[in-house]
């Protein structure tokens, strides 16, 4: 019997490691864990994150998890950290930059959603449907306080401009926005007029909402002084950031009827913590 042939064994290389401490969509996860070792931590502490860190070649976040300059460091085998939505502002970029860590985000990823989220918002602050849901609930009937207003008609001035345009132009609204970076020619296509400065588009805003990323020059950008040239029947919303609305201001105009109302999905601490400036607006009728 002639000598067995030896046959080649194939070897595949090790898939490398991704690390996920908050929740992402199943479909997205599916995609990861087809070519990935994916390990999901949801919920991780940041002491544990920091500990188990070093064994991971990536590291993806969503708006939760705080990547500062001591993970980056603890991360020795770091290549890429990967933001799961718009913004890297809790990200150290300069630190991951001196470590040679790639950052990159997926700007595209939650634009309908959002733009979606600000118009539900929109039409709540509107008509009051979170104080008139909170007084039927108590056995009250109160529909002469509760009528609220159309939007069809009323002004939506956008500070970074983008798809909640097209939605609000579906309801009728005049829109007016302020992006010292938008195309003319798209601002013009989906019927918005484009204003020079901020001041100018505060002034006309029946609803102001904004969309950007919270970076030097929009952190605070709504305080006290914003608010009060604005029209006491204003309206404002923000799906964007915490941090871009001075909430201790906001909360002062609310309380003294300068502002109408406040239809607010993000905070400058989160959760907010009872007895903090975010947890009296959250409490706010208005």
């Amino acid at each position: 019997m002639p000598p067995a042939i030896p046959t080649a064994t194939t070897t595949h290389p090790p898939k490398h490691k991704v690390l996920i401490p908050e929740r992402l969509s199943p479909d997205g996860l599916a995609l990861l864990q087809a070519s990935l070792d994916v390990h999901e931590r949801s919920g991780i502490s940041p002491s544990d994150l920091l500990n188990i860190i070093g064994d991971y070649e990536a590291l993806i976040v969503r708006s939760e998890t705080k990547v500062t300059a001591e993970l980056l460091a603890a991360g020795k085998k770091l290549k890429v950290v990967a933001r799961a939505g718009v913004g890297v502002d809790n990200v150290d970029v300069q630190a991951a930059t001196k470590h040679g860590i790639i950052v990159v985000n997926s700007p595209v990823g939650n634009i309908n959603a959002a733009s979606e989220h600000t118009i539900a918002l929109l039409m709540a602050v509107a008509r009051n449907v979170g104080d008139a849901c909170s007084s039927v609930k108590a056995g009250k009937w109160e529909r002469s306080r509760l009528v609220g207003v159309e939007v069809k008609g009323k002004t939506l001035a956008i500070i970074g401009l983008g798809k909640v345009a097209r939605i609000a132009d579906g309801l009728g609204m005049n829109l007016i926005a302020y992006d010292p970076y938008a195309n003319p020619t798209l601002a013009a296509a989906a019927s918005v007029k484009l204003l020079p400065d901020l001041p100018s588009l505060l002034k006309g805003a029946d609803f102001l909402t904004l969309h950007t990323p919270l970076i030097a020059s929009t952190k605070g950008m709504i305080g006290a002084s914003e608010l009060a040239t604005m029209k006491p029947t204003a309206r404002i919303l923000n799906v964007a950031r915490g941090g871009m609305i001075d909430e201790a201001a906001l909360l002062e105009a609310l309380n003294a009827g300068t502002i109408a109302g406040a239809g607010i999905d993000v905070f400058t601490s989160e959760p907010p913590k009872e007895g903090d400036t975010a947890s009296a607006l959250i409490a706010h009728p208005k």
